[in-house]
């Protein structure tokens, strides 16, 4: 029996939900991400690390709340394959001794083409090697900050090269923890929502990721019950409410937990070794809240009675 008004929002859980989707070729960031959104009926969808239209690859879309994390999510590290067509003959040796040279912090001018500011940047290449070649075609792996214009690094080395370069095909297989292999397609997904409509919701709750999957490298801190809801009314989260902890180092951003409950992110105002459970001292402050108030007991409604009461 088909179910009409299904909306992705009824298995969501309330901190939102991720769709990790291999963006075809073609169609931009925002038409995938607007496509997600007219299949799901969720109203409040959003991705990261934007993608050109022909540039196909990971791409990590956001529903519901998890929109919020947008920001943070964008500086996660990317992993591309490129292909690199030279303009002229370089022997291998040459080739790989120019490759080895952009490995490491680099200068980079954004695109003219492109919408953001074209001030000089620095970024950071990890990893850079040729996967295969076949002539004047070379085949390249990236792994690279966000933000590394891979057209720009093309072309970069083959002027290094002195022949001259150009990017002509390129693929993200990674961005933070995913990996192209953990994607859906376009197609996939739509068959997935109408066989949920149909009261087969298996496959696409398989397809829809906790937005916590997102944030597996950050710290953790795990807070009791009763300072959740100060926290979420944008309080800061003292020692005393404080369970347990990863390390972190001060200004380092943690991810707040109350058991298996994802709260929000919080800057750390110390390092995590100063913590003692229980004792006085401010320790984190909120900065992005994932969690609604008023799900929690409120210890200061319990201490604003304990006071009448006296």
């Amino acid at each position: 029996m088909s179910h009409p008004d299904f909306s992705l929002a009824d298995i969501i859980p309330g901190q939102g939900a991720i769709i990790l989707v291999d963006k075809p070729r073609g169609p931009s960031s925002h038409q995938v991400a607007a496509w997600v959104r007219e299949m799901t009926s969720v109203p409040s969808v959003g991705h990261t690390g934007t993608l050109d239209p022909p540039v196909s690859g990971v791409l990590v879309v956001l529903l519901g709340r998890a929109v919020r994390l947008t920001t943070i999510l964008h500086q996660d590290e990317k992993e591309y394959i490129a292909l690199l067509r030279l303009q002229g003959d370089v022997p291998d040796a040459e080739l790989c001794k120019v490759i080895e040279h952009f490995t490491g912090r680099i200068y980079q001018r954004p695109p003219k083409r492109s919408a953001v500011k074209r001030a000089l940047r620095i970024r950071e290449i990890h990893e850079l090697e040729m996967l295969d070649r076949d002539g004047r075609l070379v085949l390249l792996r990236v792994r690279c900050d966000s933000g590394t214009y891979i057209r720009s690094l093309c072309h970069h080395i083959g002027l290094a090269c002195g022949v001259g370069g150009a990017m002509i095909e390129l693929r993200r297989t990674r961005s933070g923890p995913f990996h192209e292999k953990d994607c859906v397609t376009l197609h996939s997904l739509r068959d997935a929502v109408e066989r949920a409509r149909n009261g087969d919701e298996e496959s696409l709750r398989k397809i829809v990721r906790s937005p916590l999957e997102a944030l597996e490298g950050f710290p953790r801190i795990y807070m009791k019950e009763s300072a959740a809801d100060a926290v979420c009314h944008g309080a800061r989260l003292s020692s005393r409410g404080v369970v347990s902890h990863d390390k972190f180092q001060m200004e380092d951003l943690v991810v707040m937990m109350t058991g298996d409950d994802f709260i929000g992110i919080g800057e750390a105002l110390v390092s995590g070794s100063r913590i003692v459970p229980g004792e006085k001292g401010l320790v984190v402050a909120p900065r992005l809240i994932m969690q609604d108030t008023g799900v929690y007991p409120s210890s200061w409604k319990t201490y604003q009675a304990r006071r009448e009461k006296s």
